[in-house]
């Protein structure tokens, strides 16, 4: 596995098996992974760090299914995902896949209930049902009492708490968090990673989080490091901040 080091066990819920991914074609081509080989089982909590350019957001992205291997395979539960049409995947990522990023990314003038309620509407579910599941999300995590605030109102702790409501509230299998601390303070980011941990911990979801920042990784239980494209190392620690 590309010098990895991982001791992860059990059937894998994430595999990808030699996947390679180039933009452009002749001179102009970029190779953003070079064949990359990795399983992530369910329940794991995986920070993915490396420079600028290694390869980790192209990674992520394929594992969100935003983007389609050159070559190599990649299995999601079994399935091989780059053999789905549009509509199969977005299925996928509308049921399996939860999203947290760095900016939040809330509508600004519609209160925090009805930004959780958003992926509930594109699923079809019915107001009533939207309406109460969205409440249990931000339950969840602390903002009982705030579901009519906008994101205006709100710190960035809290939007970011929002999104994370909005990520969960599809009750995912796995959640992308990509620099879920990049716009917060070191107190407001310890309190998201805290949130993560006990989204892992408590609900079984598998999360896998990109971070630059070593003390935000340190909450993972393993941590993968891309460069040029592949795994550089792979360890697993305790984590848990």
């Amino acid at each position: 596995m590309n010098g990895n080091e991982s001791t992860s066990t059990g059937p894998a819920l994430i595999e990808l098996a030699g996947v390679t991914r180039v933009y452009g074609t002749g001179d102009a081509a970029v190779h953003a992974l070079g064949g990359v080989d990795l399983a992530i089982v369910q329940g794991e909590f995986v920070a993915v760090m490396g420079p600028s350019g290694s390869g980790k957001s192209t990674a992520m992205n394929i594992l969100g299914c935003l983007d389609t291997p050159t070559s190599g395979t990649y299995r999601f539960l079994g399935v091989e995902v780059g053999g789905l049409t549009h509509n199969p995947r977005a299925r996928l990522r509308r049921n399996y896949l939860g999203f947290v990023f760095q900016g939040f990314n809330l509508l600004n003038r519609t209160s925090a209930l009805e930004n959780v309620e958003l992926p509930l509407i594109y699923r079809g579910d019915s107001p009533g049902v939207r309406r109460a599941q969205a409440r249990q999300a931000l339950a969840q995590v602390g903002l009982t009492g705030w579901e009519h605030h906008t994101p205006g109102e709100l710190s960035g702790g809290q939007q970011q708490r929002v999104a994370i409501a909005r990520a969960m509230v599809t009750r995912p299998v796995v959640l992308l968090a990509d620099e879920p601390t990049g716009n917060l303070d070191s107190a407001r980011s310890a309190e998201i990673m805290h949130l993560l941990t006990a989204i892992n911990r408590d609900h079984g979801v598998t999360v896998i989080m990109v971070t630059h920042e070593p003390d935000m990784a340190a909450y993972a239980k393993r941590t993968i490091r891309f460069r040029d494209g592949l795994i550089e190392t792979d360890h697993s620690h305790t984590g848990g901040g």
